[in-house]
This record gives structure tokens, sequence and C-alpha cells, in this order.
């Protein structure tokens, strides 16, 4: 239902008989906020004039002092609610500062927006297409508490093979073991019908769907596959997609979560990102001219060398979580090592060969995770890919060989992505000029965005009492 400018916008809200507006804004952290007005109160001046909200109440944007902010509605993005009770419309908005009448250098919309201008300006190709596969766990319970004394978590599922004893009057059996999701038919598929679900939803929301399937994991791990599209409009549909996966388990009373790493020995949840450069209809990234690896383009290739190369401070906003890095770990599939290979999983990109087509020439950066905020995500990768075709940095030799399996000795060689969020902070701060060029990531969202996570998230993780310690240490 998007709308190319206010007036045509305003005529669908008229045609689709639309009660309220639900005005949607992306925090720093990659979590979607709103706020709602009747329909009466969205005219072409007032999406002129912008709606006002408190910018010190969100996460990494205002102090108090200064909290005064303005939304402006992004037509483009306008689509129906199928959740709402009354009908309503969600769009998608820019953030502006009241006073000096700019964009919000924060606004994590802005970057994306930002970030394809950037493109643009270097002559190497207008358009940057992103595809992510985005995985999730559905649980049937989940329970947690922190204080400053006691510690737990819990999850459950129907279909969770630690379950496979339990009196479940009756226990009709078809529990997926660990690691063995990958691709059973139902009984033991029990969210065949409720992705199906999701799908649809998705498709109604505009949103174009490639193929839904169980994933790895025990205990109902998910992937649903969107068709590519350009920056921008990717990461608002990266948003969309979380929003329907969340709402449509838990109206059939499921919890749905993307957090990379909920069970013990089992994989995790990832987002593995592909994505490719082109000029109008060139794709850019093939060239099978000189026999060259993977048929792959000088530019595809210095476009590896530039997400290895800044492979580690992408992770800051690609696995922007401690427990991102209890998913980058050898042996679930993770891929912890920063080289570049044709089919091969275990490389952090890989190469995908199931079409022969030059424009599905593409590479999929694998390290990342459903947990970022994908405006900030996408637009470092590119940033990262156009950084290694400016300066044409040749990627390490591709390895063609299962990267967990390597002897030790040969192991040691291969870069690795940082083993914790710390790390990944660390990186961020000593290499993060190729994110400012052109202005699209600014030095004080860098500084900003490793300030929160270190305070908030490492430091607050570090200094609590992990419930296993208790376990190694208690009766020392």
């Amino acid at each position: 239902m998007s709308a190319s400018s206010p007036s045509e916008l305003l005529r669908l809200i008229k045609d689709e008989a639309i009660e309220m507006v639900d005005l949607r804004f992306c925090d720093l952290l990659g979590v979607m906020q709103h706020l709602s007005v009747p329909v009466s109160q969205l005219t072409e001046q007032s999406m002129i004039d912008g709606f006002g909200f408190d910018g010190s109440s969100i996460r990494g944007f205002k102090d108090i002092q200064e909290s005064d902010m303005l939304l402006m509605p992004d037509p483009q993005t306008a689509v129906v609610d199928p959740f709402r009770q009354h009908k309503t419309l969600n769009l998608n908005c820019f953030i502006y500062d009241p006073i000096t009448g700019s964009h919000y250098e924060r606004d994590p919309r802005y970057i994306a927006r930002k970030a394809e201008q950037y493109l643009v300006s270097t002559g190497i190709a207008d358009i940057a297409y992103f595809g992510p596969e985005a995985e999730f766990f559905i649980f049937n319970d989940v329970k947690y508490q922190q204080n400053e004394y006691s510690s737990s978590y819990s999850v459950d599922s129907i279909e969770g093979i630690w379950n496979s004893a339990r009196d479940e009057k009756p226990n009709l059996g078809y529990k997926i073991g660990y690691k063995q999701g990958y691709f059973p038919v139902p009984p033991n598929d029990k969210f065949q019908d409720l992705r199906t679900e999701m799908v649809l939803t998705m498709q109604q929301m505009g949103i174009e769907i490639e193929v839904h399937h169980h994933e790895v994991a025990t205990a109902g791990q998910a992937e649903i596959d969107m068709r590519y599209d350009t920056l921008l409009k990717m990461a608002d549909k990266v948003m969309l997609y979380k929003y329907v996966v969340k709402n449509v388990a838990y109206q059939a009373g499921f919890s749905a979560t993307f957090m990379p790493k909920p069970l013990y020995a089992d994989n995790g949840s990832g987002m593995h990102t592909h994505q490719s450069l082109w000029r109008g209809t060139e794709p850019l990234f093939f060239d099978a001219s000189n026999n060259s690896y993977a048929d792959l383009s000088d530019v595809a290739r210095w476009y590896i060398g530039g997400l290895l190369s800044h492979g580690p401070s992408i992770l800051a906003f690609a696995a922007p979580t401690t427990n991102s890095y209890k998913r980058l770990v050898p042996g679930y599939e993770a891929p912890v090592n920063l080289v570049y290979s044709q089919r091969n999983r275990s490389a952090a990109c890989r190469i995908p060969t199931y079409s022969q087509s030059p424009k599905a020439k593409r590479v999929e950066f694998r390290c990342s995770d459903a947990m970022s905020n994908p405006y900030l995500a996408f637009s470092a990768m590119l940033m990262a890919g156009l950084d290694g075709i400016e300066n044409r940095i040749e990627p390490p030799a591709p390895m063609d060989v299962n990267l967990f399996e390597l002897p030790r000795e040969e192991a040691a060689k291969v870069p690795q992505v940082p083993s914790s969020l710390e790390g990944a902070l660390n990186a961020l701060r000593n290499d993060s000029a190729y994110l400012l060029k052109g202005d699209v990531f600014t030095q004080d969202l860098i500084d900003t965005w490793i300030d929160y996570k270190t305070v908030n998230e490492v430091d607050a993780v570090r200094l609590r009492p992990h419930p296993y310690e208790f376990t190694m240490y208690y009766d020392a």
C-alpha cells in the first residue's frame, strides 16, 4: 500500500477506511518504537510539520535537556497492520531535530539512506541489494529473572528433545534431536502451519517470500527467507519481518525469539546476509571471462576483501550482543573464520552456487545475527565492501575445506572473528574510518554505540555471577 507522496497516501487511507495511524521509528539498538494518532491527525501539513516525541526516553538518543524531536512519516513505507483490532496503518518515519530542522544523525533509517547515497556518489554502482536470512526459535514457554542474589532462565518447547520422556498425557513422541532439525516433515516439524501463517501475513504486507523451513536446532528453530531488495527497503522489511514473526507466534500461544543462542549445545540463530552491487540492470559481481575463482569479478573479490578486512569491526553492529558470541564458536555451523569460499558454510563469506546466472552472483556474509539493527548492520557491510573496492583489498586465498576440521596448527593461521562483544567493540574503536566516509556514520554515533554497549551490556554481564559458576566453584 506504499505511496509516492503525502497526497497519494491520504487517498489510499480514505479508500482503505483507515481509523488509526501508527508512526514507527527504530531506536539505536534496533527495536522498533511507535506512537499512534487518529487518522484525522494525518494531513499533508502534519506530514510536513512532523509529530513530536520525547527523544530522551529512547535508548541511545537525546539527553533530557534536548529531548524534543520530530517524526517525519515516509509514505513509501505505508502498510496495513493485520494484528490490530481497529484498522491501522503503519508508517515508518525519519527523525528530525526541531531546532535545526535537519535529519537526526543517530536515526538508523537516515544512516541507511546515507549509505545508499554514498554508494551512488562513488560511481562504483548505483544499487546495493541485500537478502538476509533471519533465523529464530519458537518456544511454548519462557521464564527468566535476575536480581542481586539469584538468576535463572528456562525455555520449553513441545518439539524439544528433552521432553521425549515427559508425561504429556499422552506424549506422542516425534521430538527433534539436537542438530537434527534440517528438514524433517511433520509431525516432527511441529510448526509448519505456524510458519506458513507467518509467510502469508508477510506477503499480505508486501514482503516477497522465497522459502520457509525448519532449521537445524531442536525446539522449533525456523527460517523464512525474503527476496532481496535495496538496502533501506530491506532493512525496513527486516523490522516488519520480526514484527510479524513475534505477533503471529504470540496470537497462536507461542513465543518467538531472535536471540542468537538461547539453547546450550545446539545451533544458534544467525542472519546470513546475501549482498551484491549493480549498475542499473547490470550485475557487477559476475565475471567468467578470466577464469576467476567462482566466476567472481574483481569488484566482487575486492568487496569480499573489504568485508573480511573490516570483519571484526562490522560485527560490533552485525553481531551486537554478548549472546551473539555464544553462537560464534566452532562446531555449530557458525562462521568464525574470516576467509571466503564457494559453497562452504564454514567460511565467513560464502559464494552460493545454486545458479549459474550472472544475476545470482553474490556474497553471503554469514557472521551477523538478527539482534542487529539492520539499518546499521547493512550500512556497515556496504561501507566495508566499498572500502575494499576503493582500495582494491585482496582477500586471503579462498579455502575450499571444512575449516572446523583443520589441524590445530593450520587453524591458528586462519583469521578469526572476535570471541566477545568487547572484542568487536575494541575492533570498532580501532577501525572505523571506512564508516565515516561520506558522513554515513558519524564519530558521535560510533562513540555512543561503543559507550552504550560497554556499560549496559558488556559490563552488565561481566559484573554479574553466572549460574554455572556456582556449579564450577561453589564447593571449591
